[in-house]
């Protein structure tokens, strides 16, 4: 128990010791001391200082052995004072039950010995308010304390608590960014390894191995892009509506078949709102990537009012070849662990948007949300 004790309170819990022999030995050395029942042996006193001066020594573990060594050192020696530490230490460090009725005990037992020392007044309404006044009011002071220490305490968690989930919050951001930089990278590098395989035309291969090194550099951008920003140095995760032609264009070179409707004027959204929408278009492209290849895929992004509406939308289409020129359109591997939906859910609520996933009646499937340009309160 001892170590769990900081230095400051072990020097204070020395020093209250201290002045409990320094108030009861040389009083009964030099002759001063005093007891209810008239006098008493030295070594009896001596004693009494020792075992309550060792008692503030634990007062911190448990009130009773200073608040019962006390008072009978009070009984002894005459000497008040360690009841004064002791019934402070009593509701200052514990939460005892009933401490009122202990308080009042000792205050009775100051008062009886107030009352017979020799060396004081003998009037009963200053000896009351003395002993009110010396042993009542530190044990109510005491219980102020205890309160104010376990309010700290409450704080001091709070902040702890707060820290924690701010810490939390920000690795799952950090995760959302890397895991919709990379996978979208990583899944258009692959699906375009494996068209340069297939691939007999050497002019296609070069135009696939280009394909391949410029989301390589994007994707290392991104990520130079995101460890600035975790430096707190200047920088921002700029990719926003105005990418999405991009990133249509790169499907579109990939096989597939995107219908696109823009209508967000660049710098027009907030930047949080911007980059949902980005993420949004670039997570369900990777998704038809994966598991629709085929399809028709609309897209579409449109400001309407105060808010914007931004969808992936891909239907089924059986007849006919797959990609341009009736190239068949490869499927990309499943490089994602079930974070893409969750991560785009948790930007869109985020920034106080609707978020909708799910089949259509088509037999296709939607990426869609709804996101306010201004904040709404609460």
């Amino acid at each position: 128990m001892w170590s769990k004790w900081g230095i400051n309170d072990r020097f204070v819990d020395a020093a209250l010791a201290g002045a409990v022999l320094a108030f009861t030995i040389p009083t009964t050395l030099i002759g001063h001391s005093f007891s209810l029942w008239g006098g008493a042996p030295d070594g009896l006193e001596i004693v009494a200082g020792i075992v309550t001066a060792a008692a503030m020594l634990v007062r911190r573990r448990t009130p009773w052995p200073a608040v019962l060594a006390s008072a009978a050192c009070a009984c002894v020696t005459g000497q008040v004072v360690p009841m004064i530490l002791a019934v402070y230490s009593m509701t200052a460090e514990h939460r005892v039950r009933r401490w009122q009725y202990v308080a009042l005990v000792l205050t009775v037992v100051y008062f009886a010995v107030d009352f017979r020392n020799p060396h004081t007044d003998h009037s009963v309404y200053l000896n009351a308010v003395r002993a009110l006044t010396l042993i009542y009011l530190p044990a109510v002071v005491g219980t102020w304390v205890y309160a104010y220490r376990g309010l700290i305490r409450e704080l001091r968690l709070g902040v702890r608590e707060r820290e924690e989930i701010a810490a939390s919050e920000e690795r799952r951001k950090i995760a959302r960014e890397m895991h919709d930089t990379v996978t979208h990278a990583v899944t258009t590098m692959v699906l375009n390894a494996g068209m340069a395989r297939d691939a007999t035309d050497p002019g296609e291969v070069a135009e696939l191995t280009a394909v391949i090194e410029d989301k390589g550099v994007q994707a290392l951008d991104e990520l130079r892009q995101l460890l600035t920003v975790l430096r707190r140095q200047e920088g921002d995760l700029a990719e926003g509506t105005e990418a999405i032609t991009r990133l249509v264009g790169e499907a579109r070179a990939g096989g597939l078949r995107i219908d696109l409707h823009l209508d967000a004027p660049p710098g027009s959204l907030p930047r949080q709102v911007s980059h949902a929408c980005y993420r949004l278009v670039q997570e369900g492209l990777s998704n038809v990537r994966k598991h629709a290849p085929d399809s028709r895929v609309r897209v579409s992004c449109e400001v309407s009012g105060d808010q914007v509406a931004v969808s992936v939308v891909d239907t089924p289409e059986h007849a006919g070849p797959g990609g341009p020129g009736g190239r068949k359109v490869r499927a990309a591997p499943s490089l994602g662990g079930g974070y893409g939906l969750a991560g785009i859910r948790e930007r869109v609520c985020l920034a106080q948007g609707r978020f909708f996933s799910g089949p259509t009646p088509e037999g296709g499937f939607a990426l869609a949300a709804r996101i306010p340009l201004r904040r709404t309160g609460g």
